[in-house]
């Protein structure tokens, strides 16, 4: 029998400790949660970093605000998810994390930053949170707070993005055969099936479905697929697997095809995202 799945529900009061303001705009909040805890959807009116010093969560966000378009990050500690001002959110941890949340008042949101993203996660900035990060029961002084309140934002509108998110069909709105196809193939990230034997599972031909990728996802079939790819994979590096692993798990027949894919998203080899010795 599969174990209850633990759920995290305070979230409105038990968030009020640590709201952002003008005068203090960025907190820290930090919780060791198990694996298989999960968030709800919810939203803040500030925005929030979502980062694990170990440990992976997945972060389901809406993209566009007001539309409901949805997509899913897959978060590596070498990562973190910026979620914008008002948009709705859940977090599923994947695997123990030490989870590091920072609240962060909308009036400082860094020029530009109306959607959510990932962001890379400098060694500064990890250790400016970990500085921001007060023992319970203590308090950081306010000069002190503020000096590394401002290098946080500085490293914030600096920090490089990256495209890793998996975009989904809106769960109530979209079309529930591109729905179940998307869900599908992230179920199942080895099996390398054309667009077409996807199709047919779903009861649509290749070309409705390509249409309605480009139509509600803004991208092909290829383009999503590399992305779900990815998103399977980074967590498995961040544990250590080995390329060769990762990449049969990910549906390449060899670790050259793989690494070529993978280098030419993310600009380094799979070797770079190892577990940083810091995290150990």
């Amino acid at each position: 029998m599969p174990r209850p799945r633990p759920a995290l529900h305070a979230l409105v009061g038990d968030t009020d400790a640590f709201r952002p303001s003008r005068q203090r705009p960025v907190r820290v909040r930090a919780r060791n949660m198990q694996a298989d805890s999960h968030f709800e959807p919810h939203h803040h009116a500030w925005s929030q970093l979502a980062y694990c010093a170990s440990g992976i969560v997945q972060v389901t966000a809406e993209q566009h605000l007001g539309k409901g378009d949805e997509v899913t990050f897959i978060v590596p500690p070498s990562r973190a998810v910026w979620i914008a001002p008002g948009a709705r959110h859940a977090v599923h941890v994947l695997e123990d994390a030490r989870f590091r949340t920072l609240y962060i008042d909308a009036s400082v949101t860094p020029q530009g930053w109306t959607d959510c993203r990932v962001i890379v996660v400098s060694p500064l900035l990890r250790e400016l949170v970990q500085a921001l990060d007060a023992p319970a029961g203590t308090a950081l002084p306010r000069a002190r707070e503020e000096r590394l309140t401002g290098l946080v934002l500085d490293e914030l509108a600096h920090a490089d993005s990256q495209a890793l998110g998996v975009p989904l069909p809106h769960a109530q709105t979209g079309d529930k055969r591109l729905r179940a196809l998307c869900e599908a193939v992230l179920h199942a990230p080895s099996e390398r099936g054309t667009l077409a034997e996807w199709a047919a599972q779903v009861g649509a031909s290749e070309r409705t479905m390509a249409r309605l990728f480009r139509e509600e996802l803004g991208t092909s079939y290829q383009q999503w697929r590399q992305q779900a790819v990815l998103a399977h994979a980074l967590p498995m590096l961040a544990k250590g697997a080995p390329v060769s692993h990762v990449a049969a798990a990910s549906g390449y027949a060899s670790d050259s095809a793989f690494t070529a894919m993978f280098k030419a998203a993310m600009g380094q080899p799979p070797t770079r995202f190892y577990p940083l010795k810091a995290d150990a």
